[in-house]
């Protein structure tokens, strides 16, 4: 009787010493950073997942999870987004969900392990313009360096890399001679450059030993799909349409006030989430203001057109630009090959398509009743002895006095009356003698009256 009392003592003794000690040698749960890397690789996807890496090494997680679906994007960004895996202390594992084209794939050789859905792919890798064309030699070099060397870093075999870009390179078991490599799900595993195939999140956890996760997903925030969209290429550039437009609008018709607003707007726009992206920097606004000033003073202070307005156009041209490519001052080495490049040929191409509009359309524009009630319009009294230009043709040649100064837009009194008028010899000083040369778009064009 007392063996038995002292069996089932020693028992209960047991069972609480295990529910002690057992919990320290099972797996503990692991926190886990996810998010989500779909669509082109751009500047949303590079602020996507700059914001998701610093927050969790803030949070210090110990693996971060990346589901990836994307044919693939700009090299650049790619570029950026696979040297911030790389520099990151956590660990990062790649889902491949699909697909992991071009620059998915080099983003994806970047993580510490990758694993991909059954029916997945990955490779493909050559550099291509906007039409699919594949680039030059030299971009196709530079890829090759950025799929060889991040391979390397992570352990996988830097030729298999090299055959995503280059369809020289030799791989009889895995693709002919004169293409460009692309490995199934399967494939991957089997030659080692994937760890293995899941069919979902929980099967990658499974892989990774990983039983009890604590998973925080990566919410992206309403200002961040503003910024992402604003700093799209294609929205920069209408962004500059609408800045060359409203400075053109604002000094056909000095004083308008709306032309100006959309200008300044549309400055701010293009400026600011560059600026918070880190790539607009202080003197690259500067400079674009300064271009402003120059071609301003060069319309409205200075006759003629000469080396400020040149100066003038360098600098706005110059300040967009640079506002949207990595640079340290004037060394541009930091950014993609041939970021600059296109950055300035978006400016241009901008400039030009609203020169062109503002050539075909600005006139009739000016005219529609809708820009009229958008505008701010001069207070006009009759008993000031103020009227409209717009039908009297007869003033031509005939003599007043300049009432305001004229840079080149100003008002002029003839016969007792003002009336809007344009300096067409660039400046003319209140109180100096003029007489009308022409009328046209609601103004009086008026010259200097010469002494004898």
């Amino acid at each position: 009787m007392h063996k038995k009392k002292r069996g089932k003592k020693l028992l209960f003794l047991l069972m609480g010493i295990a529910c002690w000690i057992l919990p320290l040698f099972s797996v503990q749960a692991q926190s886990i950073y996810q998010f989500d890397l779909e669509g082109d690789i751009g500047p949303a996807a590079w602020r996507t997942v700059k914001n998701a890496y610093s927050k969790a090494e803030e949070s210090k997680v110990d693996l971060i999870l990346i589901e990836m679906n994307t044919f693939g994007g700009m090299v650049n960004f790619a570029d950026s987004i696979r040297s911030r895996i790389l520099d990151s202390p956590l660990e990062t594992v790649v889902f491949i969900n699909h697909n992991a084209a071009s620059a998915g794939a080099l983003i994806a050789l970047a993580s510490d392990r990758i694993y991909m859905s059954k029916g997945s792919s990955i490779g493909a890798a050559s550099v291509v313009d906007q039409s699919g064309q594949v680039l030059p030699e030299k971009h196709q070099s530079y890829m090759r360096g950025l799929m060889r060397a991040t391979a390397e870093a992570k352990g996988r075999d830097p030729k298999v890399a090299e055959a995503f870009v280059d369809p020289d390179v030799e791989l009889p078991s895995l693709k002919q001679a004169g293409k460009i490599l692309t490995l199934t799900s399967s494939e991957a595993v089997t030659i080692g450059l994937a760890n293995a195939e899941a069919t979902s999140i929980a099967d990658v956890l499974v892989a990774e030993g990983i039983s009890n996760p604590q998973i925080t997903i990566h919410q992206i925030t309403l200002v961040d799909r503003i910024i992402s969209f604003l700093i799209n290429p294609a929205v920069s550039g209408i962004l500059i349409l609408l800045i060359i437009g409203g400075i053109y609008f604002e000094m056909q018709t000095p004083g308008i006030g709306f032309a100006l607003v959309v200008a300044v707007i549309a400055a701010v726009l293009f400026f600011a989430p560059l600026y918070i992206q880190g790539l607009a920097d202080n003197w690259e606004i500067a400079l674009f203001v300064a271009g402003v000033v120059l071609i301003l003073l060069e319309l409205f202070v200075i006759p003629g057109f000469g080396v400020a307005g040149i100066l003038g156009i360098i600098c706005l041209v110059c300040g967009l630009a640079f506002s949207m490519v990595a640079n340290d001052y004037f060394n541009f080495s930091i950014a993609a090959p041939g970021m600059l490049f296109n950055s300035f040929l978006l400016v241009i191409a901008s400039m030009v398509t609203a020169t062109i509009v503002m050539v075909i359309f600005g006139k009739s524009l000016l005219k529609t009743k809708a820009f009229k009630r958008l505008v701010l319009q001069d207070e006009q009294r009759s008993e000031e002895g103020y009227t409209s230009s717009r039908l009297n043709t007869e003033l031509v040649n005939r003599e007043g006095v300049a009432k305001t100064v004229l840079r080149p837009s100003g008002k002029v009194e003839i016969d007792g009356k003002w009336y809007d008028a344009v300096a067409l010899d660039g400046f003319i000083d209140i109180g100096e003698d003029i007489y009308v040369e022409k009328h046209e778009n609601y103004n009086l064009f008026v010259r200097k009256r010469r002494t004898s």
